[in-house]
């Protein structure tokens, strides 16, 4: 079934307008992302004080990286929660049969909505970053050649940030109360992906199970690009790797939605 445009639009802006038509959410989401970009800046020149370089980094390098990290963090931060539109209250109260009898098929409903949420958290994260950049916390890229590369490994990073986000939503349908469990994998997904911190601090050990995991090709492949850790010869590979991810977890979600289908069930109504 074709899905026209208008209807497209609709479902795309559900989550944003939630936070658009309540002012106070928007002044609260404006205060938090300006707090976590002043505190990170500050902490990582303070951890810098005394030296110019820790772990190949400079101490500009460091900041950049960490700005950047929390405007990246603002892409996918509404909250769906509020709206009770997340999959896991849609199966605990039973709503989530409204999914499969609407003429849009649940899988595009999802994409839609979150595409819908990644475009209204990148007007947020280019204009932060563009205030950040005028104000000098964050480093400009070295080059057109990086910014092109940056930016792309940016729009792959986040699709497979996607597909990771769907697959823990599609838990709900095995599991039904997986709190603990969405909050241990978001928490993997964030450290994993070098939002706390760039990888190349933790130990060997870690940083060789994170390169078999999705987690890191989602931020800190992008952010490694635009600071200049990962040089731009080397961009080919990384990018291969991401793209990799992508097609693997289209694949299985996929899968997974067909499986999904048969364990509708309602545990509340």
């Amino acid at each position: 079934m074709s899905i026209t445009l208008p209807r497209g639009w609709r479902t795309a802006r559900v989550t944003p307008l939630g936070e658009l038509h309540t002012p106070p959410r928007m002044t609260a989401a404006l205060l938090r992302l300006t707090v976590q970009v002043v505190l990170v800046a500050s902490l990582w020149r303070g951890l810098y004080a005394a030296t110019g370089s820790t772990a190949g980094m400079s101490r500009d390098q460091a900041v950049t990286y960490a700005v950047l990290a929390v405007l990246a963090t603002r892409i996918r931060a509404l909250d769906q929660y509020s709206g009770r539109d997340t999959v896991q209250q849609h199966m605990h109260f039973g709503t989530i049969v409204y999914w499969y009898l609407r003429p849009l098929p649940p899988q595009h409903y999802y994409a839609l909505r979150a595409l819908g949420e990644q475009l209204y958290g990148f007007a947020w994260a280019l204009t932060g970053y563009a205030i950040c950049l005028a104000a000098g916390l964050v480093e400009p890229p070295k080059s057109a050649a990086v910014a092109g590369v940056f930016a792309l490994s940016v729009l792959l990073g986040q699709w497979l940030l996607y597909y990771i986000m769907l697959v823990i939503d599609q838990l709900c349908f095995w599991t039904l109360r997986n709190d603990v469990a969405i909050m241990i994998l978001i928490f993997a997904q964030n450290l994993l992906s070098g939002v706390y911190a760039p990888l190349w601090f933790f130990p060997d050990w870690f940083i060789t199970l994170s390169r078999f995991l999705p987690f890191q090709a989602t931020l800190s492949v992008p952010l490694s690009l635009y600071v200049g850790r990962i040089p731009l010869s080397d961009a080919g590979p990384e990018l291969a790797v991401q793209v990799a991810w992508v097609v693997a977890l289209a694949l299985f979600t996929r899968l997974l939605w067909r499986r999904a289908a048969r364990r509708v069930i309602s545990q509340g109504g």
